[in-house]
């Protein structure tokens, strides 16, 4: 009897390890469970680009995977804000058939905002020409400060610089709007005419190439034709067909 006593009592230290470890590892997972329901969710910190107002980004990955022009390359860029942009979108075959093309639309912008761009999305791309497009989203703007001079004088900066870069720039005569969706409350048919008509003179000017958009798409009320136009402001794709051929003529005369 003895030597089995001996034998319970050496075994003892075992089975209290046996019984300990299961113990310790429930309070551990309590504890672990606590701690993390107890701990304040980590924020996620959202980046600012409030001091990006000219939106530099929007471009700023492909332009640094771009490839320069080759040696006989005559790139041209599109410079402007939504009807460039929903270009790419709606008449993608346009740009897919011309490799040469660069489109550096954003929706919105407006003139000021297309000058702070010029360096990065047009000069450092190396094009031969570049289509100005501006003017449109000024005078639509809500804070009535906006002068067919405030437009012009950053369409003039930008051909200063084309001066300076060996660059043939191309100004533009808007296409023809006779309400703004958002802003029903203005009247822009007879503004855009007038901005037309500033930029057409000083381009005659100064001799430089201006690509009408306005003349094949206006209607009878001074707007764009309903046919070629999906909100009075944007063409549609049979819109973008007519500008195509008109910027292919202006291009081709830059280039020549």
């Amino acid at each position: 009897m003895e030597h089995v006593h001996l034998k319970i009592i050496n075994h003892l230290p075992e089975m209290k390890i046996v019984l300990f470890l299961p113990a310790l590892l429930l309070t551990a997972s309590v504890y672990a469970q606590t701690d993390t329901a107890t701990k304040a969710p980590v924020a996620t910190v959202k980046e600012n680009f409030s001091d990006d107002w000219a939106d530099l980004r929007h471009y700023e990955a492909e332009n640094k995977v771009l490839p320069a022009p080759e040696s006989n390359e005559k790139r041209v860029v599109f410079l402007g804000s939504s009807i460039f942009e929903f270009w790419k979108t709606r008449l993608p075959e346009y740009f897919a058939a011309h490799k040469n093309y660069i489109n550096r639309g954003i929706g919105g912008q407006i003139a000021p905002q297309l000058l702070l761009r010029f360096q990065q999305d047009v000069i450092a791309l190396k094009p031969k020409a570049v289509i100005i497009l501006a003017g449109s989203n000024d005078i639509a703007s809500s804070t009535g400060h906006v002068t067919n001079e405030r437009i012009l004088d950053n369409v003039k900066s930008m051909v200063e610089l084309c001066r300076i870069h060996k660059i043939t720039p191309i100004l533009c005569a808007y296409v023809p709007i006779n309400v703004y969706q958002w802003r029903k409350d203005l009247q822009p048919a007879e503004m855009i005419i007038s901005l037309n008509k500033a930029i057409a003179a000083y381009a005659a000017q100064n001799k430089l190439i201006l690509l009408d958009y306005y003349s094949p798409l206006v209607d009878d009320k001074k707007g764009t034709r309903g046919e070629l136009t999906i909100d009075g402001v944007h063409p549609n794709p049979a819109g973008y067909k007519i500008m195509a051929k008109v910027t292919d003529e202006a291009i081709a005369k830059a280039l020549k």
